[in-house]
Formats: C-alpha cells, structure tokens, sequence
C-alpha cells in the first residue's frame, strides 16, 4: 500500500464510503486478498481533453450522442485508475477549431451521462484571452456547480507553445506558406490585445472571490510567471521551456507535466520535455493530458528515469493534484477520507490496473 508514510504491506477497511482503518500486516480472515498486488490511492486528473476526442472523432465529425461519448470517455479514464477528473473544456479559441460547439456538447454530455458516470468528474474552464467572445462564454459557463478550476491561455500563433510557426503548421497539419501565416498571426495578436486585459481580470477575480485554484497555461517566459504569481495563480502547468519551469518552482507555482510528453520521450510541439523538469526538480504534478492510460505508465516512469522516489512519483497523480485542486478528501490511504483506490499489478515492467474503487465501490 501507498500511505502518506510510504510503501508498506498491509491492509485497508472501507465503511460507508469511506477509508475507516489502515492496518500493518496480513489480511484480516474475510477480507479481499489482493495477491501481492500494489493498492494506491485513486488517481486525481486536473487537465484532460480526452472527452474532445469522444465528442469528435474525426475533424468536422460530432458524434450524435453526447451521453454515450462522456461514458466511453468516463470507461477509458476509471480502467487507467483515475478516480477524480477535472474535464476541460475550452471558453474560446484563438483560431477555429469548432471548440464552441465542443464546449456545449460537453456540458450536455456531462449533463446527459450524470447518473452512469463513474469516476467523480468536475469542471476545468481554459479561458483563451484572446477571444472577443471569451467574455461571454465564461459569463454563460461560470456559475456551473461542478467548475473545480480555471485557467488562463493564449494560443496565438508566435506566442508561448506556438512560438515556432513551423511547429504551429504541422501541429494543425495546414500547407499554408509561412508569410500567409505569419499574417494571420499579426491580425490575430491585433484582436487579442484588444480583449485580453479585460479577460485576464474577469477570470482571475472569478477564481479570487470563489476560491477556485487559478493556473496559467504554457509558460514560456519568466515574465510570464511573475503575471501568473500576480494574478493570484498557484499552478504552472505545461510550462514550455526549463526557463520559466524554474521560475515558477521558485516562486512557488506547483509545475504540472504532461505525461504523455514524459511517456514519448518529448513534447509533440517541441517545448520542453518533461523527463528534464522532473529531473531537475520542478515537477509537482502529472496530467494525463490528451492520454488517460499515460498518467500511471508516467508516475512509474519518474521513478525509473527521472530519479524520483517510488513515493515521490506517486505522489504526483494522487496526493499533490489533489491538494492542487482543494480537494483535502482524497489523495491518500488515511483514516476518513474517500476510498478511492486502485489496485494495480506490475506485468513487464509496466502497471496493470486490475481493479478499482470510488467511494468504496467496486466500478472496474
């Protein structure tokens, strides 16, 4: 087992719900035998679009049926050990990507799939400042219970992760000459500085006066995290170079990877991998990203790769996200909080989830 007080063998009792006692040694008579096999906290996911690729997949394709995409997405996330999912959807975009239409099917599937859900999924809002109709969407989407954490991002092309145009053109696979885009680019950062500030306020006192954690999306630069530290933001995440990661760490943001970066070996757009943050010591936090099954493969590869602690790199897709995302009542195998719980058996070097528990009940 993964306790707060590291790995040891023992066992672990669940009341209504809830962890009710955590024991040294064998296995109590009656009691599930897990065979050896490893039992970590569930694992808690604050950033994922996986749900956009159930909702459309294919480009221009949406799928029909809402519900039935946010329970496949809901299936892959509980069968890679995620118990808490933050889903993100998109308040604008810098170019058309039909994420508007993504953002309301996915509340709608959210809505639809509610009583056949099963891992515990809130809200993530990734506000783009350089919308004119960001303003809007937030206003429209803000007031939703489930809304667990916001942030702010600014895709424009030449900007943060799109500072390479090469990178840009590939990314959106667009046989476009550079002059053109670079053109598009200018009308495109004309539009943002007209509309950013107001955004940049609007949210960032949204998450003050709620007590919603505040992140900042690809850092690229350390002036960007002093703006993130100024506008009230604990998190880092995706930062894109070892610049601004070291930056943010000290200052005292929490840094979150994406684990498929981590798990490929590098970033897909060329920014900084993540194996380097970690191994330099700025890494708080995984995500899983646009990859469920990358968030457990990830934590093992920390403690293989990147010179981490077993405890250490675990604690990185339970017990840190959670704290991250002010949810005090997970994360860990302690006395009185949820028990969410994954078992997990090691088959040639990588983990295997075999079984998994929210709330005390058995869903895979």
């Amino acid at each position: 087992m993964l306790t707060p007080d590291g790995l040891r063998r023992g066992h672990v009792a669940v009341e209504g719900g809830i962890i009710k006692a955590v024991g040294n040694g064998t296995v109590p008579p009656g009691s599930e035998d897990l065979d050896g096999d490893f039992l970590f906290p569930g694992l808690v996911e604050l950033h994922t679009d996986n749900l956009e690729k159930q909702l459309r997949p294919r480009p221009g394709l949406y799928w029909p049926e809402p519900g039935a995409a946010m329970e496949a997405h809901d299936a892959q996330l509980v069968s890679a050990g995620i118990t808490t999912v933050l889903d993100s959807v998109c308040i604008g975009e810098s170019v058309d990507q039909g994420r508007q239409v993504l953002l309301d099917l996915s509340l709608r599937a959210l809505e639809d799939a509610s009583d056949s859900l099963r891992a515990d999924h809130r809200l993530h809002l990734r506000c783009e400042i350089g919308d004119p109709l960001m303003g809007d969407l937030f206003e429209r989407v803000c007031g939703h219970p489930l809304v667990g954490m916001v942030s702010l991002m600014d895709h424009t092309p030449g900007q943060r992760q799109w500072r390479d145009l090469e990178s840009y053109r590939t990314y959106y696979e667009t046989k476009k000459p550079l002059a053109e885009i670079r053109a598009e680019t200018e009308e495109i950062a004309r539009r943002r500085d007209r509309v950013a500030g107001g955004h940049v306020r609007k949210v960032s006192e949204f998450a003050a006066a709620r007590r919603v954690p505040l992140a900042s999306h690809d850092d690229t630069l350390p002036e960007d995290v002093d703006q993130a530290l100024c506008l009230g933001a604990s998190i880092s995440e995706f930062p894109t170079t070892l610049e601004a990661a070291k930056k943010a760490s000290a200052l005292g943001l929490a840094v979150t990877m994406g684990a498929p970066n981590l798990v490929r070996g590098g970033s897909h757009s060329g920014n900084v991998r993540a194996s380097m943050v970690a191994s330099e010591g700025l890494l708080s936090s995984l995500s899983s990203d646009y990859v469920p099954s990358s968030l457990l493969l990830g934590a093992f590869i920390l403690n293989r790769d990147c010179g981490l602690t077993f405890e250490e790199s675990m604690r990185t897709v339970t017990e840190t996200p959670a704290r991250l995302g002010r949810m005090d009542d997970r994360g860990r195998l302690e006395p009185g909080l949820r028990a969410d719980l994954v078992r997990v058996r090691v088959r040639n070097s990588r983990p295997v989830v075999r079984s998994v528990w929210v709330a005390g009940r058995q869903v895979f």
